[in-house]
């Protein structure tokens, strides 16, 4: 256990977080891995059924805010390596519950980048090499026009209390790199789907719905663009920022997979009734879809230019989106139990008794 490196993983309960654990655990046997995580709403133990605590993983409920607790893991668990998933992420409730996010996402980042320092660089550090990799959203950029992408020297311009608190932390990794030499670095990341995504995202919002025939509502006239990235691709090249990346650099992370929010959404509904059949109804779920008021300050297309990855790290996508869907909605029918808990609650009563 000596020679294993020890890495921290704040929200390793959410749907980013717990793919990451899965492919650690399963792929790469020289980490061990702490997972920190608060079970916020959007923090799922059931993510993690089947992997069980031991020499290789362990698993703490806490809040990343809460200093003393994070100091005290750095120093009991030589942690010499974080890769941070912990925030507050869907722009929807930000706008209608802004606090939430200035308190995890950016002082959760302080308190951790603060432990962080405390422990790396007081001089006497016997570990590994340290790595802090701060995971951040392609939000922070703002919105572009029909053309162009966001490249890593785009200016931020955020537009929702979300995008701002990430803009933020992001801020805040890189000055902790300048001023204290903390060797951080960052990642923005396109619109992530895959396996144990919380069902308030569009994607398995529409498979849910999809599913009870309920209405499919769309933003607007649905014709916003995001690059989608399926979650597993995106692990992987976390980790090979984690193994071969450069302090103080960021890297866009994108799927290469533009697509229009109805797109999506038909898309989605077409691969229901292929495998499913028509609803009762008779017609096809498409008939489902209705457009909705415009979100506030809802950003008209996102677009990642992920050359700096490739080229400097060698990382690229595997999974195109029609592959890469249909891998979800095949994943979503297989765990019909696991999407039932979500949307009940009952998910919640696993973790309350195992924490009261």
């Amino acid at each position: 256990m000596k020679n294993l490196r020890t890495l921290l993983v704040t929200g390793g309960c959410g749907f980013i977080g717990a793919n990451f654990v899965r492919l650690l655990l399963k792929q790469y046997p020289e980490y061990r891995v702490i997972n920190i995580d608060k079970l916020t709403y959007a923090g799922n133990l059931r993510n993690l059924d089947g992997i069980e605590e031991g020499e290789r993983y362990r698993f703490v409920k806490a809040d990343i805010c809460d200093s003393e607790t994070i100091e005290r893991i750095f120093s009991e668990e030589l942690v010499d390596t974080v890769v941070h998933f912990a925030a507050e992420s869907h722009v929807d409730r930000s706008i209608t519950g802004p606090a939430a996010f200035i308190q995890t996402n950016i002082i959760g980042t302080f308190t951790l980048l603060e432990a962080a320092r405390k422990s790396w660089l007081t001089g006497d550090w016997k570990g590994a090499e340290p790595c802090f990799l701060h995971v951040s959203t392609d939000e922070v950029y703002g919105s572009l026009g029909e053309t162009g992408l966001f490249s890593e020297t785009t200016p931020f311009d955020p537009r929702s209390p979300y995008s701002a608190s990430k803009a933020s932390s992001d801020h805040l990794a890189s000055a902790y790199f300048h001023t204290y030499g903390l060797p951080v670095r960052i990642t923005n990341c396109s619109n992530n789907y895959g396996p144990y995504q919380f069902p308030e995202k569009l994607i398995p919002l529409i498979f849910n719905n999809s599913m009870k025939a309920k209405s499919l509502p769309v933003y607007g006239d649905g014709k916003n663009v995001r690059d989608w990235l399926f979650v597993l691709d995106h692990c992987e090249a976390i980790l090979e920022v984690v193994r071969k990346g450069k302090n103080g650099e960021c890297y866009n992370i994108g799927g290469n997979n533009e697509k229009q929010n109805i797109e999506v959404v038909t898309l989605i509904c077409d691969i229901i009734d292929k495998k499913l059949g028509l609803p009762e109804s008779g017609e096809p779920r498409r008939s489902l879809i209705t457009f909705v008021k415009d979100r506030l300050g809802h950003d008209r297309r996102y677009a990642i230019d992920a050359s700096k990855i490739k080229n400097q790290i060698g990382w690229q996508p595997k999974v195109q989106f029609a592959e890469g869907i249909e891998k979800t909605v095949d994943w979503y029918l297989a765990n019909q139990q696991w999407v039932n808990e979500i949307v009940d609650g009952s998910y919640q009563d696993y973790y309350q008794k195992m924490y009261q």
